[in-house]
């Protein structure tokens, strides 16, 4: 049966962030994640973890100025100084939390910038990144995103995810696997779950159209949730969508879990 985490930075909103974390146990969660715990100093995070129960699943390294649209900035080859120090600070934060692996967001391919310069810069930064979060005892994933959501986004396909991943040649580099996104952007998820799970590491999911709750649009869950059991998947799955009516109103997919899960491997 999978372990669903629940992604504060879209569930539970209804309340202030480190609130979330105690909405999120009382429905069942025992798994946390969300863009990034930055704004709060590490121990008043991991307090609220253990508080609650709960595992902190997975979170972003930095990723930029969020409000003013950037979404990473690991492409960005005149970031490169601000990636490294961003990796650094994931590191002090994941060690608090006891959080297993981080994120690590593309970015943007901005305008007149040749697409192999940008992966240069990217492949670059993943090596760092992967030797340094290594040595620390913690993973490093890349996501494929649409297109529709984040106009320009550099990485947007499993294919080009397993590329980069062969690239840097780490073995401290995983995929994060987002449904959502790759439905939109390549379907057949079942064959594409099953042929790559060694290097996933993370799935998360949400219906399309609309990114909203679990059978509300047009992705059979049911048969994927029995796929990844039946192919022992062993990590977390993030509930990252956006909830139609309130997230407590909208749970009704995630009660067979609820209370389901452990402190992450």
């Amino acid at each position: 049966m999978p372990r669903f985490s629940a992604n504060l930075s879209m569930l539970f909103n209804e309340h202030d962030f480190l609130d979330r974390f105690d909405a999120a146990a009382r429905a069942g969660f025992k798994g946390v994640e969300y863009l990034g715990p930055y704004d709060h100093a590490p121990d008043v995070v991991a307090a609220r973890l253990k508080k609650n129960g709960l595992s902190q699943v997975l979170f972003n390294v930095p990723s930029g100025d969020w409000a003013k649209g950037e979404r990473g900035i690991a492409v960005l080859p005149d970031r490169v100084e601000e990636f490294r120090a961003g990796v650094d600070k994931a590191i002090t934060y994941a060690k608090a939390l006891g959080c297993p692996q981080v994120n690590c967001l593309a970015g943007i391919a901005p305008a007149g910038v040749a697409r192999e310069e940008l992966e240069k810069a990217f492949v670059g930064n993943l090596k760092f990144a992967a030797e340094k979060l290594g040595q620390a005892g913690i993973r490093l994933l890349i996501e494929p995103i649409n297109t529709r959501d984040i106009p320009g986004f550099f990485l947007t396909n499993t294919r080009q995810g397993l590329d980069l991943i062969e690239k840097v040649g780490s073995p401290n580099l995983y995929l994060q696997y987002d449904i959502y996104h790759m439905q939109i952007m390549e379907g057949d998820l079942a064959r594409t779950i099953e042929a790559n799970l060694g290097r996933i590491a993370h799935i998360q999911l949400a219906d399309n159209p609309g990114r909203r709750e679990p059978g509300t649009g047009e992705i059979n869950y049911p048969f994927l949730y029995d796929l990844i059991d039946r192919l022992g998947y062993s990590g977390w799955v993030g509930a990252e969508y956006k909830p139609n009516a309130g997230t407590e109103a909208g749970l009704g997919w995630f009660k067979p879990f609820a209370g389901k899960g452990s402190v992450a491997a």
